[in-house]
């Protein structure tokens, strides 16, 4: 009986430590609310907002991106004509990156 009760008990601490360690084993984390890939800004005013997982630092195109602690992140851009292509990247303390993209055409 203690062996089934040791074993039991085993075998919740590893699924327990699994549960724990899963976000550090998977790594960075982004996802994109705004803006949608190959959308187009009338005037030039875009939005970038989502929430990023498990990163020590977010850039916007090689900038700082702040976040509050639930990890959202919000930044207004004006952009100029043309096209535009906006590059986040998130770095986990263990040095793995992640980068998303999103391009956006202004008349």
């Amino acid at each position: 009986m203690t062996r089934i009760l040791v074993g039991i008990v085993l075998l919740l601490l590893i699924g327990y430590g699994a549960v724990k360690a899963f976000p550090l084993i998977r790594g960075p984390f982004i996802a994109l609310d705004s803006p949608i890939n190959y959308t187009t800004s009338e005037d030039g005013i875009v939005t970038v907002s989502g929430v990023a997982h498990n990163t020590e630092a977010l850039f916007l195109n090689g900038g700082p991106l702040l976040r509050d602690p639930s990890g959202r992140f919000f930044k207004t851009l004006t952009l100029p004509s043309g096209g535009v292509i906006l590059t986040l990247t998130a770095n986990d303390r263990f040095g793995r990156t992640i980068t998303e993209r999103r391009t956006v055409h202004v008349p």
